[in-house]
């Protein structure tokens, strides 16, 4: 099977001599060239990513290949793709502001992820029978998870209460770090930081790839504004 980006790499060579300064970010950050790059062509692309060719200052030339990852699916997403790698090496060379979010949204993802961490909870760390818990009956305790109960009976499955606690804490707080260390590149805003760590504690990573992508978003229509 052909592939659908290598057939077009003419083309898309030609057109990339109209953005010097793009494929010299892209030697520089993605293809981890040291020094003064002056000029960068690309002599190929296909779905797997990039061959450039470069020269320095002092007068060395050279090629280096930057991977798509992942790669490339058809020709369509060269444009998005190429946008989104522009952005983030000018971002992170200091040529272009990282973007910023001043606004909280929670996906729905996160709602599929709260359901699951429910069910998890439920069917796995069930309390004993006839427990009580904030004065409700120990009949209406064991109704309620006695479903819970039997799925552990049959299967075996299950875990203390403690030990899913202590493996949801250790879990959704290196996700929290995580999404703090973005919070304090690309949002502006204690409250709307604030919502985001909270958010990331009860539902986990849906929060942080939520975030990523709006980030990736913003540098994407700051690209375009520059072009």
């Amino acid at each position: 099977m052909s592939d659908p980006v290598a057939s077009k790499s003419g083309f898309l060579c030609m057109y990339m001599k109209n953005h010097p300064d793009t494929l010299v970010a892209y030697v520089k950050y993605f293809g981890k060239v040291e020094g003064n790059v002056l000029t960068a062509e690309m002599s190929s692309i296909d779905s797997k990513g990039m061959t450039l060719v470069y020269k320095l200052k002092s007068g060395q030339s050279n090629t280096t290949r930057v991977s798509f990852d992942p790669p490339l699916s058809g020709y369509e997403e060269v444009k998005p793709r190429l946008l989104s790698m522009k952005a983030e090496a000018q971002e992170s060379l200091g040529m272009l502001k990282a973007p910023q979010i001043t606004t909280f949204q929670i996906p729905r993802t996160a709602a599929i992820a709260g359901i699951t961490l429910f069910a998890c909870f439920y069917f796995l760390s069930p309390p004993s029978p006839d427990t009580t818990f904030l004065s409700i009956p120990v009949t209406t305790m064991d109704a309620f998870f006695s479903p819970a109960h039997a799925f552990r009976s049959a299967t075996g499955l299950g875990l203390s209460f403690r030990t899913a606690c202590a493996i949801l804490c250790a879990v959704h707080g290196a996700e929290t770090l995580y999404i703090w260390s973005l919070c304090r590149h690309y949002v502006r805003g204690a409250v709307v930081t604030a919502a985001y760590v909270g958010c990331t504690m009860i539902f986990g990573f849906p929060m942080w790839i939520d975030l990523k992508k709006r980030v990736q978003q913003k540098r994407i229509e700051s690209v375009m504004k520059v072009e």
